[in-house]
């Protein structure tokens, strides 16, 4: 059976189609076999004050999309141009495909698999705000 499935630890909570859903005492396994749905573990989120920095900023606009927080249509077009001011500053080519992944994910409306790239981006940020002159 094809899908994707989720170990969650006790008491973990998560965002199943804009519903939270917390775990009970004990180590669990659910299969979601339903495809396109919104997930998002409760511990992975970006909180508001989190999303202070560029990276962090477009991965939290992602997850609102995700979450169903803030109309697709509009959405959209505000992520791709904040994907494509990462772009000015990522140019390696590693960075590079996690850019161009989000985009092409965004673009065919997995949400999930959009942020999921933008937050391979998450440590190369922190290097290189770790590195700059202040």
């Amino acid at each position: 059976m094809a899908g994707l499935v989720l170990k969650l630890a006790p008491k973990e909570r998560i965002l199943i189609n804009g519903a939270v859903i917390e775990n009970g005492d004990r180590r669990s396994r659910l299969s979601i076999v339903t495809p396109d749905a919104n997930i998002l573990r409760l511990r992975d989120a970006i909180h508001p004050e989190e999303a202070n920095t560029p990276v962090r900023r477009v991965c939290y606009a992602a997850q609102l999309l995700l979450s169903g927080d803030i109309d697709p249509a509009g959405a959209r077009l505000s992520l791709l141009r904040g994907i494509e001011d990462l772009a000015q500053v990522f140019t390696d080519p590693i960075s590079r495909a996690s850019l161009t992944e989000a985009s092409e994910a965004l673009l065919q409306d997995h949400h999930y698999r959009c942020l999921k790239a933008l937050r391979n981006l998450l440590p190369r940020e922190d290097r290189l705000l770790a590195t700059a002159p202040s």
